[in-house]
């Protein structure tokens, strides 16, 4: 494999694996690796053999079960021990062991962590330095040095830190990496270490930031623009405390603001795509103003933005979001008007105008609806359901549900030995014949669901895919009747899958339970609209929107 000329090296399997909460299997850690290894990244640190079981489980899999077709492989650890013999260190020789082509040592390069930490003297660790770096080299590994507490043991000693970039390189380290361990680095300090240092040792230098100050992305930034041209950072930045700096905002802006092609446009058009794969297998979601590849990354909200997003989308965002393999949304509330009814209405596939009259009354209708409580954002389902009502004729047709709703009822009993049962029933009509269903869950919208189901499915299989995967109430504020907070309004919002996709419905009502049944009518509507709108015979209604029951 050709030696980069700008490296790319993610830590995720190793830093980012040390922020709290987040715990991988090895299998876990493999799967990591192999979509790291297909948006592009140089090198993948995989962990710290010898001294983590579970790493050297990894390597020691890694080694039969991953086809890197980008990546190498980058086994971490530390220097010799103080007084030992570098070939009798059992910890560099479990470096060795793991196989990898790459490995990573973290050297010491402030003075008082040499002294407190490690307990021994500036002069021996320099030696412990240089004499680890010359057996991995020795042993055929490509070696980089991690010189941790770098810009805080420059500001107290800038010789010193200098003394140890220069004994690294000449061991054979390919790059010293330049630490802000602590965090706290703003990017001026930051530039001017990684330029003074460059000029005073002439050597390759990389760039690991962690985020204490808020700053890790922009002081790495601001390292490439000083000179460095190695890159540390982790997946959706993860990683202990405030966490590292985020890889993927770190390779968009270095591809896309400053011209360097550290993926390829094609492995960059996928980014989103893998930091949510990496984002699943953590279980830590990605957070939704996430640069690039959050899901709100390109949302908009207020109707300003709306108006001049018809125009043209770059006046309101810097990139074309398909560059990163994202997409432009439109958030409907009461903040937005009839833009941001008709850009939410084409993001759905309906060919509307913002002058038109359903707009128009799509529009009016949000407004009020959120005034009385109701939240449209994460309810793509509700507000589609409102819109075709108001398109009814212009689009849609005189379309009518094809079942209707007489009652439900839900009731709760107590029983034997302090535990609870809830039943729930519903009686329908479909196409006007009456028919009756009960349902048995571990609360009262479980139930509902549970009863839904077995009324509707057999005339509508297709709802037999439906399920809750998310349920969130919030009582509202300053709707509290006669009886103070307890008789407050609430509003329900529920996820739904079917498998293939999610989508999101919302019911308001001072009964919380009435507000969840609202919600998931409005679920099985939607699906029998997405059917309606493929043109499949057996649906044949639009449904009415249940935030207008």
């Amino acid at each position: 494999m050709a030696e980069q000329r700008f490296q790319l090296y993610d830590t995720t399997l190793r830093d980012g694996t040390q922020q709290e909460g987040m715990v991988l299997t090895v299998e876990d850690k493999l799967a990591v690796a192999r979509h790291l290894d297909a948006f592009g990244v140089g090198f993948i640190e995989g962990g710290w053999p010898g001294a983590v079981p579970k790493d050297t489980e990894f390597f020691r899999r890694a080694e039969q079960e991953l086809d890197l077709r980008t990546a190498q492989l980058a086994a971490f650890g530390a220097t010799r021990r103080p007084g030992a013999m570098v070939s009798n260190d059992p910890q560099v020789r479990a470096l060795v062991s793991a196989g990898t082509p790459v490995v990573t040592i973290v050297a010491k390069s402030h003075p008082r962590h040499v002294e407190l930490a490690l307990r021994t003297t500036l002069a021996e660790n320099l030696a412990m330095i240089g004499s680890t770096v010359r057996f991995l080299v020795h042993a055929g590994r490509r070696v980089f040095v991690d010189a941790e507490h770098y810009f805080d043991g420059y500001r107290l000693n800038r010789e010193y830190a200098m003394e140890v970039v220069r004994i690294a390189a000449d061991a054979g380290a390919e790059a010293v990496v330049l630490c802000d361990t602590n965090g706290g680095g703003l990017p001026d300090r930051i530039g001017a270490v990684v330029d003074d240092t460059r000029t005073a040792t002439g050597v390759r230098l990389g760039i690991h930031c962690h985020n204490d100050s808020g700053c890790a992305v922009a002081n790495t930034l601001a390292a490439v623009d000083a000179g460095a041209d190695h890159v540390q950072g982790t997946a959706h930045g993860y990683g202990e405390r405030c966490g590292n700096a985020d890889l993927f905002t770190v390779t968009a802006n270095l591809l896309l603001q400053r011209g360097l092609e550290v993926v390829s446009l094609e492995q960059l058009r996928e980014m989103s795509l893998s930091a949510r794969s990496v984002a699943e297998l953590t279980g830590i979601p990605v957070r939704a103003a996430a640069p690039y590849v959050g899901a709100g990354a390109f949302t908009h909200k207020a109707g300003l933005h709306a108006s001049a997003l018809r125009v043209d989308p770059g006046l309101y965002q810097h990139i074309d979001p398909a560059l990163v393999g994202n997409a432009m949304h439109t958030l409907v509330s009461d903040m937005g008007g009839r833009s941001s009814v008709e850009l939410k209405a084409r993001e759905l596939g309906y060919d509307v105008e913002a002058g038109s009259e359903p707009v128009a009354r799509a529009a009016a209708r949000i407004k009020d609806l959120e005034s009385r409580g109701y939240s449209f954002e994460s309810a793509d389902a509700s507000f589609e359901l409102l819109l075709r009502e108001e398109l009814q004729g212009a689009v849609a047709g005189s379309l009518e549900c094809p079942f209707d709703v007489e009652t439900w009822r839900v009731g709760v009993d107590r029983q034997p030995g302090g535990g609870t049962r809830t039943q729930a029933s519903v009686r329908l009509r479909v196409d006007g014949v009456p028919l009756s269903a009960a349902g048995e869950g571990n609360g009262p919208v479980n139930a509902l669901d549970r009863a839904l189901h077995t009324a509707l499915d057999p005339f509508f299989p297709e709802l037999t895919a439906l399920e809750v995967v998310d349920y969130q109430v919030r009582v509202l504020p300053n709707s509290a009747g006669p009886g103070g907070g307890s008789g407050a309004a609430a509003r329900v919002l529920i996820t739904f899958s079917d498998g293939q996709r999610r989508w999101g419905t919302v019911g308001v009502d001072e009964n919380t339970v009435a507000a969840s049944w609202r919600a998931l009518l409005d679920a099985v509507r939607y699906v029998l609209l997405s059917g309606a709108r493929t043109g499949e015979d057996h649906y044949r209604a639009v449904p009415t929107a249940a935030v207008a029951d």
